[in-house]
């Protein structure tokens, strides 16, 4: 049976719809957080702001530490209420998105390591254009996909998974144009490469983000699309789970 945002507060123990309900909402706290890291570190690099690029980094160790509280929680949630059907893929859900989360929250702090490593040097803003479009839609994928996994809303889950193959594209795209770049002008490839290492957190946070949505996915639907071909998955997802 499907899953809908009432699924979870139908429990003859007021407690246990408690704890359920505290694991989501802990969860898209972090997710807030780690969302605004990726947005702190690509203006810190498009502005030249060192001082915003040290705030992610020094976030870093908060994100930690709630991705340990959260996995603390749901723990005891399987320890001790040991739930069963959706309430486990809750659980898991939440388990795994963490872990997610936490990942995209690292890729933040390289770019903005490498925000501060290109203000300092005062070098050129070749590929800040291709920055700021990926950044952008990157970022609507962690939105989409934290909203998505806060409303049980599989076609918004959907549409972050074709997302990724645009960004997975046009990432391709901008590589290829900053390594032509670096050939015609050798004296950029220092400056060219961070851009280039920022480019491909970004493409990591979209995978990531990916991941969030295949996860509620499975929460929803009960089935786990990871080897499943992204033209199939519409189809695919919409069939009644076993």
């Amino acid at each position: 049976m499907d899953i809908t945002s009432d699924t979870h507060s139908q429990h003859i123990s007021r407690q246990f719809n408690n704890e359920l309900e505290d694991l989501k909402n802990h969860l898209m706290a972090m997710g807030g957080l780690v969302e605004k890291q990726v947005q702190d570190a690509v203006n810190a690099l498009l502005e030249g702001d060192s001082a915003l690029a040290q705030k992610v980094n020094e976030q870093d160790r908060t994100v930690n530490d709630m991705q340990i509280k959260i996995d603390e929680e749901c723990t005891r949630v399987l320890a001790h209420r040991q739930p069963a059907a959706s309430d486990l893929r809750l659980v898991l859900a939440v388990t795994r998105a963490v872990s997610d989360l936490e990942r995209i929250g690292d890729e933040a702090t390289k770019i903005a390591r490498n925000a501060m490593s290109l203000s300092e040097s005062g070098n050129g803003k070749k590929g800040f254009v291709e920055v700021r479009h990926i950044s952008e839609r990157v970022r609507h994928m962690v939105r989409d996909s934290l909203t998505s996994f806060a409303r049980f809303d599989v076609e918004l889950a959907l549409k972050v998974v074709h997302e990724d193959e645009a960004v997975d594209s046009e990432y391709t795209s901008a590589m290829r144009s900053l390594m032509t770049f670096m050939m015609e002008d050798p004296r950029s490839i220092t400056s060219v490469l961070s851009v280039m290492w920022v480019l491909r957190a970004l493409e990591r946070i979209g995978d990531h983000a990916n991941n969030l949505a295949e996860y509620v996915i499975y929460l929803v639907k009960g089935l786990d699309i990871r080897h499943v071909n992204p033209d199939d998955l519409d189809e695919e997802a919409l069939k009644t789970p076993r």
